[in-house]
């Protein structure tokens, strides 16, 4: 097995399953462009593990993840700045399309890019302490990476509006009623409940399993594709510059002592 050590990331393999856990936790797990690219380059490490089945998506420390990491945008070279808001969709990207079953386990703090990255995953645990936000509206940017349109497949057009618009908090139980979430668990429930969802799949055949999640995907893209959401990097970087975005932000984050 060809061995990989991302910086941003922690990753494990124990018989069919794989670990993939945001490993940043000082920071509560930031999606920087770094940890956002070897998101995707852990993908395509793990689908090239063969008896790998399921892989379990998770945060160290007190969150899963805080969300996009804005300063990777604050260059002042527009290449390199499209280049690191598109490593998003990239990312979700990849992960969405890997061979094996992904199994989001989320806790704390999950914010708007993390909201994505579990959203990129196929199945999704929640701890019921758990605070999903997504404020990106607030910030003066849009909902990137491909956001809106996995978030319509599974919560609907209403939904997505009101959580995306309102930047609102959501809890466990909303997410769960409005189908975001597979399942929510008592805090020191995640980890042996996810563990035991992972070895059930991981006891099924491989092939079937790949062509179910290969069906599914197919029906999922045939009801609300993702394939324009390449256009999404040209939106947040038309954000990052327009004045009346960047005065939002600076209101949001003075309002919030930052």
């Amino acid at each position: 097995m060809k061995t990989f050590e991302p910086e941003t990331l922690r990753v494990s393999v124990d018989g069919r399953i794989g670990r993939l856990s945001l490993a940043r936790p000082e920071k509560l797990n930031p999606l920087s462009t770094q940890c956002l690219e070897e998101l995707a380059e852990a993908a395509a490490w793990f689908d090239a593990q063969a008896e790998i089945r399921v892989v379990i998506v998770s945060g160290e420390g007190r969150a899963f993840s805080a969300g996009a990491d804005l300063s990777a945008f604050s260059d002042n070279s527009e290449a390199i700045a499209r280049e690191g808001a598109d490593a998003g969709r990239i990312m979700s990207e990849a992960i969405e399309q890997m061979n094996s079953v992904t199994i989001a386990a989320v806790h704390g703090h999950c914010v708007g890019g993390g909201v994505v990255l579990v959203g990129a995953c196929d199945l999704r645990v929640a701890a019921e302490t758990t605070r999903f936000v997504i404020p990106e509206v607030d910030l003066g940017i849009p909902l990137a990476w491909g956001g809106i349109p996995r978030l319509v497949r599974e919560i609907g057009p209403a939904a997505t509006r009101d959580l995306v618009m309102t930047c609102r908090p959501f809890s466990p139980a909303e997410a769960h009623q409005l189908g975001f979430i597979n399942r929510v668990v008592p805090d020191d429930d995640l980890t042996p409940a996810v563990d035991e969802l992972a070895e059930s799949l991981a006891a099924k055949s491989a092939l079937t399993l790949r062509a179910t999640l290969r069906a599914v995907d197919a029906a999922a893209e045939a009801l609300v594709s993702t394939r324009f959401a390449w256009s999404d990097a040209d939106v947040l970087v038309t954000a990052l510059r327009d004045r009346e975005s960047r005065q939002v932000a600076a209101t949001y984050l003075a309002e919030r002592g930052r």
